[in-house]
């Protein structure tokens, strides 16, 4: 169980309010354990840039250093997630966070699983390759 996961920015949020999901339990055992939870940058903002606290958001910072940081040319990431969005609409899937996308559009290119507590990825596991964990 210690495949290289991407946790999503609800997972992350979660996380930080301490609260107690299958998720943010899976994230804190990945934590604890030092396993590989490759870090897409857009998560990175997204969860820091909502940390009011600056002792917290210190802390956070800290905590998301030592993570692997996945690159991908910002130019690819646009093309690429892009794609998949009109991808999923021409399926009459909307998907309502494009950050969505661009997260989905890292994991797709790594073959990662993505861990969230957000509909869209699902919608979007259900209509492209990308693959979701799941608390079973």
């Amino acid at each position: 169980m210690n495949n290289p996961l991407i946790f999503d920015t609800s997972v992350w949020i979660d996380y930080a309010k301490r609260k107690e999901t299958p998720q943010t339990l899976l994230l804190s055992y990945y934590l604890k354990n030092k396993f590989e939870t490759p870090l897409v940058p857009v998560v990175a903002q997204e969860f820091l840039q909502g940390i009011r606290d600056d002792a917290q958001h210190k802390k956070m910072k800290d905590i998301l250093s030592w993570h692997t940081k996945l690159e991908i040319a910002h130019m690819a990431v646009a093309m690429g997630a892009s794609a998949l969005f009109r991808s999923l609409r021409k399926k009459g899937v909307t998907i309502r966070k494009s950050n969505d996308c661009v997260i989905a559009f890292y994991a797709l290119s790594f073959d990662l699983e993505v861990v969230h507590n957000d509909s869209d990825f699902e919608l979007i596991s259900t209509y492209s390759g990308l693959k979701t964990w799941r608390n079973n």
